[in-house]
Parts: structure tokens; sequence; C-alpha cells
């Protein structure tokens, strides 16, 4: 039996991504059992790179093949998605089912805030954008797209935020790495913005961004191709210094956060 064919078993009858730990415990637990072939029994000392190594092959595999799915990995765990091509007919045989909440832009351009300076403090974020955020970090954290990483060695130790692998999971990314000029917006500060004065944009309401509602990258789990570039620089004003357009001109959404592929898992 070769090993491949039982990583395929694993993903397909899996309700979950799989990560290549997970998969290699399975192997080294099913490999004591009566009814496990001979010839697999020395999976039992696989190695969790060697498990990610056939992992990549299926995947490359698939992508030469053309099939009407891939393997891809995001938020370091593996499944199988349709290709975005067939998403008209996925989505009459599903329904609404694969269609999540959109995300307002001001959430979105909060959540990019969050996704490069984290850990961030409520403040820090709110000098960016220069708005109140509390109704919009409100609704990230129901949706599980952030949450509290630990409090900031400063006077009064706020709390700090961070991404959670279910952001990763909603922009299709594998880790969070993958956003591109991460570097660039870290060593932004918010006095760059135009005027020079951290204040310099007017306050506003998150309920005038409300309406904006941007399509979520995905109409269910999405693919390693469809996720796109995270915008450089997403706070509102220091993104016009800065020279960046915040919201991309076709779909209304931040750079890098829109809406992708409709590919979704091929189990639904």
């Amino acid at each position: 039996m070769e090993l491949r064919s039982v990583l395929e078993a694993l993903l397909f009858v899996s309700q979950k991504p799989l990560s290549a730990r997970e998969i290699r415990d399975v192997l080294v637990q099913a490999a004591e059992a009566e009814e496990t072939p001979e010839d697999a029994r020395a999976w039992g000392r696989i190695k969790e790179l060697e498990v990610e190594s056939e992992l990549n092959a299926m995947a490359v595999e698939l992508e030469k093949a053309g099939r009407s799915y891939r393997l891809v990995c995001v938020a370091g765990a593996w499944q199988f998605v349709t290709r975005p091509e067939f998403a008209p007919w996925i989505r009459v045989l599903v329904g609404g089912k694969v269609r999540p909440p959109r995300l307002s832009l001001a959430a979105l351009e909060t959540l990019a805030i969050i996704a490069y300076r984290q850990p961030v403090t409520r403040a820090e974020i709110e000098e960016i954008r220069g708005v109140n955020v509390d109704g919009v970090m409100q609704t990230l954290l129901q949706r599980g797209l952030i949450q509290e990483v630990g409090r900031a060695e400063t006077l009064g130790r706020p709390v700090t935020y961070g991404t959670t692998d279910q952001f990763l999971e909603y922009f299709g990314l594998r880790s969070l790495e993958d956003l591109p000029a991460a570097d660039e917006l870290r060593r932004w500060k918010p006095a760059e913005r135009a005027g020079g004065s951290p204040n310099s944009e007017v306050p506003g309401s998150e309920k005038a961004d409300a309406g904006s509602a941007v399509a979520p990258v995905a109409e269910g789990t999405v693919g390693a191709d469809s996720r796109g570039s995270a915008p450089a620089d997403p706070g509102g004003a220091g993104a016009q210094a800065a020279g960046v357009k915040t919201v991309n001109s076709e779909s209304g959404s931040p750079a890098g956060i829109e809406a992708a592929s409709g590919s979704l898992p091929a189990g639904s």
C-alpha cells in the first residue's frame, strides 16, 4: 500500500483540515493495529517532515493533472478544495450555506492593522485609524478572527490583540508569513501620516463604514492560490500619505483583503 493513498483517504474522510502532525499521529497509531498491512507498519516511525513533503508532492501533482479539486494548506492544515471555476454549479447545489457574513470596510481595515502590527493594543489601532474601533473590535472578536494575546508592557498594561487561525482560513493564508509588505507597515508610524499629526484624520463613526460591506475571501474554504495581497498600509490616512491605495477600485475592498475564489472543501 502506498503512503499517498492513505493520505488521500484520511483527507477525504476528515471533517476538518489536517496538519502534518495530526496525520503523522494517525499513521503511528494505526501501525500498531492488527488489521494494518505489514508493509504499512513502517509508517509508525515516519517523521512529520516526511508527511509534509508527501503532501506538497500531492498538491503539485494535482495541479498538473488539472483535476476539479486541489490540495491546499491553510493555517498549517491540509484539505481538498474544489477549484474556483466550478463555483457556479457548487453554489446551486449547496445554496446559501456557503456564504459567510460579510465584513465591513471598517472591519477589514482594522483587521489588516492587527494582522501586521500584532500584538497591538486598541489605543494603537485607534491612533492609526483616527476613529473609535470599539464596535469593530467586538465584531472581529465574535467572528473569531482576532483574540486577546497578552498585555503591553506600558502604563496600565492594556490588552493586546492578534489574529487567529480562523483569520488565516478566512483569507486563505498558509501562515502570517504569506502577508506581503509586512516590514513596510511595521516600520510605519502614525505620525508619518499626511499633516504629520497622529490625530490629523477627522474622527468618525465606524457606523459610517458599516454599509461598505465587502465580500469574504471565499464562499467556503479557499485554495492556496486564491488569496490576494494584503494591504501594505491599511490605515486610512496613512495609506493616503504613503501613496498606497487602501481600497481596490474594482472590488471596493482593501487591496489584498479582496474577494477571491469560490473554492469549497471537497466534502461540502
